[in-house]
């Protein structure tokens, strides 16, 4: 909870409680648990398998869960209690409270015979219902916004990398999204295309958006973030701010990772 410049306690932003996730016999997340409050940023690390990805594919709803809740700006993502009986969602109502949170990716996920105006075009005009003339305006808005203004017709196979990650950054804020989730969106980039794409999101949180985010780069993590979380094994083992986490962990599986960076 966080007081509000009013004085009122505001519940937090995104809320995880007690998330479970199983893959047939494989339990993917145990029991997670975490907070995020309205335009702040929460960095997920951990090892390889540990379920980071998979929790943000949980929020979202990409993937179903098992036990637990998760809310988002109060919503339910699984589904609503109409007096006093809780209700699944459908198919369309998932869909509609997905349309809400942007995701980006490790694969940039784009579509290959369109450009890139076109790449970030389609989901305003398709989902949000915009016109041809209104859904080029917000693509333009938002790949000047990343810095790809002069870009903008070119396809997939004539971009960088780091450039193709920035159109899937600018499709995700094109649908107005009240969150961001970055699955490891520097995961499949060379090391001299790294420093675009974390500056773009740099950018995003200076302007409030909130997110998540999946990522390897510690010292990214150290700089950006409002709190850092420790994944292992589909459990949460620590989550903090940077200072206390890079600094002070209280657990000992957190400072055996971090021994392996120099954040």
């Amino acid at each position: 909870m966080v007081a509000s410049s009013m004085g009122r306690v505001e519940a937090p932003f995104v809320n995880v409680s007690a998330v479970s996730k199983w893959y047939g016999d494989f339990q993917a997340l145990d029991t997670v648990s975490l907070s995020i409050n309205r335009g702040d940023i929460l960095s997920i690390v951990g090892p390889s398998g540990s379920g980071k990805s998979t929790l943000l594919r949980c929020v979202n709803r990409i993937e179903d869960f098992q036990k637990g809740t998760i809310l988002v700006d109060g919503v339910d993502m699984v589904g609503e209690t109409r007096n006093g009986a809780f209700r699944a969602d459908n198919k369309a109502a998932t869909c509609a409270k997905r349309r809400r949170i942007g995701m980006v990716f490790q694969r940039f996920n784009l579509f290959a015979h369109l450009s890139a105006l076109d790449n970030v075009a389609l989901g305003p005009r398709k989902v949000l219902g915009k016109s041809k003339h209104e859904a080029r305006e917000i693509a333009v808005a938002q790949l000047t916004r990343v810095k790809l203004q002069s870009h903008m017709h070119k396809r997939p196979h004539e971009l960088s990398g780091g450039q193709q990650q920035r159109v899937g950054i600018a499709r995700a804020i094109a649908m107005e999204p009240v969150l961001i989730l970055f699955d490891e969106p520097t995961s499949a980039l060379d090391p001299e295309l790294v420093g675009e794409v974390l500056e773009v999101i740099r950018d995003l949180a200076a302007q409030g958006m909130t997110m998540m985010i999946v990522t390897h780069e510690m010292k990214f993590a150290r700089e950006i973030s409002t709190n850092v979380a420790l994944m292992e094994d589909g459990k949460l083992v620590e989550i903090a701010d940077p200072t206390t986490f890079f600094g002070n962990p209280s657990q000992d599986r957190t400072k055996r990772f971090l021994a392996h960076f120099t954040a």
